[in-house]
């Protein structure tokens, strides 16, 4: 790039992203005097799902502006909740948060999940056709144009990546009444209609069983019941919190 020179300022919260020379205060960046301001902002390492606002000057902009010699620029970070307009909150998730997957399924959250890698244009082809947030660590995937809507997953661990989505976005909880393996909506039903998936202890233990209405797996209270339910009360717990 040899066009004009900027400055810009990232928000705390974007420091994960920059240089670790751009994280105090406005620094140089020299454009190439044609490329919006958000292609800018993408080029040095922050995706856009993660920014909540330009300004330039101290007024706001979009991120299709064309920056110009001199601007002072702020990045600032998405503001929390996050409200996503035009559709029911619902998630995709990549094939590397399958853990996460199974968690927001365990909660009720609407979540969709790629076992496998089906490549990153698909997986925003899929975000835009079916109108979910793409959930992803992969800064590439969530700079893809097709995207419908995406947000960064900050942390490795499965605890802290359920307390970053309930911050964000607040999804609605209904514990229990989706299928951890397809997410389809479970049912109430008898032990004559799942005795097909029920070894004899089960069948002479358990009563109370659940059926996934799409692809027909069986629930009950097993051995990992009270571990599942302690994940269910932290969560509840949380979401209570942050109203």
């Amino acid at each position: 790039m040899n066009g004009p020179e900027i400055h810009i300022e990232f928000a705390p919260a974007l420091h994960l992203f920059v240089d670790h020379t751009r994280r105090r205060g406005a620094t140089p960046v020299v454009t190439d005097g044609a490329s919006s301001l958000g292609h800018v902002v993408e080029s040095l390492g922050v995706p856009l799902t993660e920014v909540g606002g330009l300004a330039v000057d101290g007024r706001d902009v979009p991120a299709s502006h064309v920056p110009r010699a001199e601007e002072r620029v702020q990045v600032r970070a998405v503001e929390r909740p996050q409200h996503v307009p035009g559709a029911p909150l619902r998630f995709l998730l990549d094939v590397h948060l399958g853990t996460l997957a199974r968690r927001l399924r365990l909660l009720g959250v609407d979540t969709a999940y790629e076992s496998t890698d089906i490549g990153d244009a698909a997986l925003a082809a899929r975000s835009a056709a079916e109108k979910r947030v793409l959930l992803s660590r992969d800064r590439g995937l969530l700079r893809r144009r097709e995207l419908w809507a995406g947000a960064f997953v900050y942390s490795t661990r499965p605890d802290d990546q359920l307390r970053d989505v309930l911050d964000r976005f607040r999804p609605e909880l209904r514990p229990w009444t989706r299928c951890s393996a397809c997410n389809g909506l479970l049912r109430q039903a008898t032990k004559d209609e799942v005795a097909d998936q029920l070894e004899h202890g089960t069948r002479r233990t358990y009563d109370v069983f659940a059926q996934c209405r799409e692809c027909g797996r069986a629930y009950w209270k097993g051995a990992h019941h009270d571990q599942l339910q302690a994940i269910v009360d932290e969560a509840m717990s949380i979401r209570a919190q942050l109203g």
